[in-house]
C-alpha cells in the first residue's frame, strides 16, 4: 500500500515540512496530503499590518504548491483518532487515514486567559481575527486597550495608532514593555510608543474585559470601545483530545527529532510543539523558530522512511524583529539561545531590514 503522510496545518511550520517531505520523497511514491483551515498561506507576522487597515498580498496555497505532487484540503481540523490513524474534518472528505503525521495546527490568542476576554475583546492571532479588528476599528475614534505587551502587543498598539491617528492607544501589561529586549532595544521601543502618543501601563493586572474596557486588579478601570487581546497564546485541545502526550500547556511533547514521544508516527512543528532551546527553556512561537522546525520536520519524515538516521535539532536565534509603525522598527541582536545583546538596529533601516527577512521568508516558502 502506499504510505500516505498527513500534515494538518499550513502555516510556516507545516507548509515548509510538507514542501520539504515532497521534495526528499519525489518518485517514491509517498503521497503526501496538506490539510488547511483557508486555501491561503498567512503570513503571521503581518497580521497587525491586516488589522490596521493594510492589504496584504495574496497567497494561494494551490500556487504555493504548484508542481510539488501535494494534495491540498481546505478544511477545518476536528478531532484525530490515534488508534485508527485518521483525521476528522469539518467537510468533505470528513475523515482521512494517515500512516505519518505531521502535526503543526499553530497557536491562536488565550483568550480564556480572563472573563470577558473572548467575548469582548479582539486579537491578532489568526487571519480571521485581524479582519475582525479591522472591520471593528475601521473609522473608529476614542479609545483603544492592547491587553499585553510582548512583541504581538507592541506592534499592533505602534500599527493602530499609527493608521487611526484619532484613536487613543493604551498598552497595558502585568510585566515590563519588551521585557526580552536588551536595555538599548526597550528605551528605543519606549520612545516609539511615545512618539505615538500611546499611554503605557506596566505592572499592571487585568482582571477582566467588560464591555466598557479593561477591569483591573487593583479595582481601577481603563474605559475603552475596542480591546485588542494579545496577552499570551494557547493550542488547539486536539493533541490532548487524541491522547498525545503534551506537556501542561497542551503542547506536544517530542523528542529531540521532534517525533512524538508517545506516538513515534507523529512528529510535529511550530507553535503547537514543546521543544527547548539550548539553555532548557521553551522555544519560543515564532516564524523564526516554526520554519526551521517546519524544514527538520521535512528531512525527518523522509529519513524515518528512507532508514536514515537525522541529528537532533538545534535551534539557534539570531534577532528579533519588531514593527514599530510602517517606517519605525527595532531589531534586537540575540545570542544563539534568543537572549538580547547590546546591539540593535533602529528605525526605517529596522523596517528595511524586517521587510526583506519576511520578503525572504515567502521566497523560501515558495522554492
Amino acid at each position: 500500500m502506499t504510505h500516505h503522510i498527513v500534515v494538518l496545518g499550513a502555516g510556516y511550520a507545516g507548509l515548509s515540512a510538507a514542501k520539504g517531505a515532497a521534495r526528499r520523497l519525489r518518485g517514491t511514491g509517498v503521497r503526501i496530503t496538506l490539510v488547511n483551515a483557508v486555501g491561503h498561506f498567512v503570513e503571521r507576522v503581518r497580521l497587525h499590518q491586516l488589522a490596521a487597515g493594510r492589504p496584504l498580498k495574496e497567497l494561494p496555497l494551490a500556487r504555493l504548491l504548484a508542481g510539488t505532487g501535494i494534495d491540498l484540503v481546505v478544511a477545518r481540523v476536528t478531532a484525530v483518532d490515534a488508534a485508527a490513524r485518521t483525521v476528522r474534518l469539518d467537510s468533505a472528505p470528513y475523515a482521512i487515514g494517515y500512516d505519518t503525521l505531521v502535526y503543526a495546527l499553530g497557536s491562536g490568542a488565550d483568550t480564556a486567559a480572563v472573563p470577558g476576554a473572548a467575548a469582548h475583546a479582539s486579537a491578532v492571532a489568526t487571519y480571521q481575527d485581524a479582519v475582525r479588528l479591522r472591520e471593528r476599528t475601521a473609522g473608529a475614534r476614542g479609545a483603544l486597550a492592547v491587553a499585553g505587551a510582548g512583541l504581538t502587543g507592541i506592534e499592533a498598539a505602534t500599527e493602530l495608532a499609527e493608521s487611526h491617528p484619532g484613536l487613543t492607544v493604551h498598552l497595558v501589561t502585568d510585566g515590563e514593555v519588551g521585557a526580552g529586549l536588551s536595555e538599548r532595544g526597550r528605551r528605543y521601543v519606549r520612545r516609539a510608543l511615545d512618539r505615538r502618543g500611546i499611554a503605557v501601563r506596566e505592572h499592571t493586572r487585568v482582571s477582566e474585559v467588560a464591555a466598557h474596557g479593561l477591569v483591573l486588579a487593583d479595582g481601577g478601570e481603563i474605559p475603552a470601545d475596542s480591546v485588542v487581546w494579545t496577552a499570551g497564546f494557547r493550542v488547539p485541545a486536539l493533541a490532548r483530545e487524541a491522547g498525545f502526550a503534551v506537556d501542561a500547556r497542551g503542547l506536544l511533547t517530542v523528542g529531540p527529532t521532534l517525533r512524538s514521544t508517545s506516538h513515534p508516527e507523529v512528529f510535529a512543528a511550530g507553535d503547537a510543539v514543546a521543544a527547548y532551546g539550548p539553555d532548557g527553556a521553551p522555544s519560543r512561537m515564532s516564524c523564526q523558530t516554526g520554519l526551521p522546525m517546519g524544514a527538520y520536520v521535512g528531512r525527518g519524515v523522509a529519513a524515518s522512511l528512507t532508514g536514515r538516521a537525522l541529528r537532533p535539532l538545534r535551534l539557534r536565534y539570531v534577532a528579533q524583529n519588531i514593527s514599530l509603525g510602517r517606517d519605525d522598527g527595532l531589531t534586537q541582536f540575540t545570542r544563539p539561545d534568543d537572549s538580547p545583546v547590546p546591539a540593535i538596529l533602529t528605525g526605517r533601516a529596522s523596517a528595511r531590514f524586517k521587510e526583506t527577512v519576511t520578503r525572504g521568508t515567502v521566497l523560501v516558502l515558495r522554492r
